[in-house]
C-alpha cells in the first residue's frame, strides 16, 4: 500500500489554532468535506487524507490488510487537537477510542454504524447490507458533485463503485459494524459529538443514537430531512454544530510540533 499523506485543506485565522482531522467513509474521498471547509469560519485550522478505502481504490487490496485502522489510529495520532470522521471511518476511530487508542480528544462522528446487542443483527440486516449495498452510493452520488448527471448514469456509478470495493472491502466494512455491540465504550473519555441523518437508509439513526448515549458525556443531533450525508446535505447547520463543538472553551492541547506528516497504512 502507498502511504497516506494529510494535507492542509485550510488554515485557521487565529494564531492559536483548532487542528482538526477529516477523515471520509468508505468509497468516500477528501471532496466530501468541501462544503465544509468552505464555511468554516477561521477557528478551525483543517486537514484531510485520502484514505485506502477511498473511491475507485480495489477493496481487495486495502481489505485483506490485518488492521485497515491502523492508518486511522496512526493519523489522528499525529498532532491533531480534534477529529471529524464519517461513516466506516467513524466506525474504526470509534473501535480505537474504545480501546483506548488514540488519546482523547474533541471528536464528531458524523453516520456512524453502531448496534449495542448481539441481537439485534439477524439474518434480514446481513441480506439489507450484502444486496442493497450500492444504495448508500446512490445517495453519495445523488447529493455531490455527480448530482448533474443522469440517474441512470449515477446508478451505473454506484455499483461500478460496489464491484471496485467488492467481497473484501465489503467484509472489512460488515466486520466492523458486527463488532460494536462488544466495544466498551464506557472505556471512551473523549468529549464526543454524534451527528446522524435522520433519513439516513445506511447508518441508521438509531445507531447514532445509541453510540452517544453509551459514552459518558457524549452529545446527540438528529439532522431532520437529512442521509447519509448531512455535512452535504445540511452544510451550514453541520458546519456550524462542527466549529462550536470543536472551538469551545476550554479549547484542547495546543500541539506545538510541526504540522502532520505523512504516516505509513502498512510496513
Amino acid at each position: 500500500m502507498s502511504r497516506v499523506t494529510a494535507r492542509l485543506r485550510r488554515p485557521a485565522d487565529s494564531g492559536e489554532p483548532v487542528r482538526v482531522l477529516l477523515l471520509h467513509g468508505l468509497g468516500g474521498k477528501p471532496s466530501v468535506w468541501d462544503p465544509l471547509v468552505a464555511r468554516s469560519d477561521g477557528r478551525l485550522e483543517l486537514w484531510d487524507a485520502h484514505l485506502p478505502w477511498r473511491a475507485m481504490t480495489d477493496g481487495a487490496d486495502w481489505g485483506a490488510l490485518p488492521d485497515p485502522g491502523r492508518c486511522v489510529r496512526d493519523l489522528v495520532d499525529e498532532g491533531y487537537d480534534a477529529v471529524v470522521a464519517h461513516s466506516y471511518a467513524a466506525n474504526l476511530l470509534t473501535e480505537a477510542l474504545a480501546a483506548g487508542q488514540p488519546a482523547p480528544r474533541r471528536t464528531v462522528l458524523i453516520s456512524p454504524f453502531y448496534r449495542p446487542n448481539p441481537e439485534d443483527f439477524d439474518w434480514s440486516v446481513i441480506s439489507y447490507y450484502l444486496n442493497d449495498f450500492h444504495r448508500a452510493f446512490e445517495e453519495a452520488l445523488a447529493v455531490g458533485e455527480t448530482a448533474r448527471f443522469a440517474r441512470a448514469h449515477r446508478d451505473w456509478m454506484a455499483r461500478r463503485l460496489r464491484d471496485r470495493i467488492g467481497p473484501y472491502g465489503w467484509m472489512r466494512f460488515f466486520e466492523s459494524y458486527l463488532r460494536t455491540p462488544f466495544l466498551d465504550l464506557t472505556a471512551v473519555r473523549t468529549e464526543l459529538l454524534v451527528l446522524s441523518g435522520a433519513q439516513d437508509i445506511a447508518a441508521r439513526a438509531e445507531d447514532g443514537r445509541a453510540l452517544a448515549g453509551a459514552v459518558r458525556g457524549a452529545r446527540f443531533e438528529l439532522l431532520a430531512e437529512c442521509g447519509h450525508f448531512p455535512m452535504v446535505e445540511a452544510a451550514d447547520r453541520v458546519t456550524r454544530l462542527v466549529c462550536d463543538f470543536l472551538a469551545a472553551d476550554p479549547c484542547p492541547a495546543r500541539h506545538a510540533a510541526a504540522a502532520p506528516v505523512s504516516l505509513l497504512e502498512k510496513p
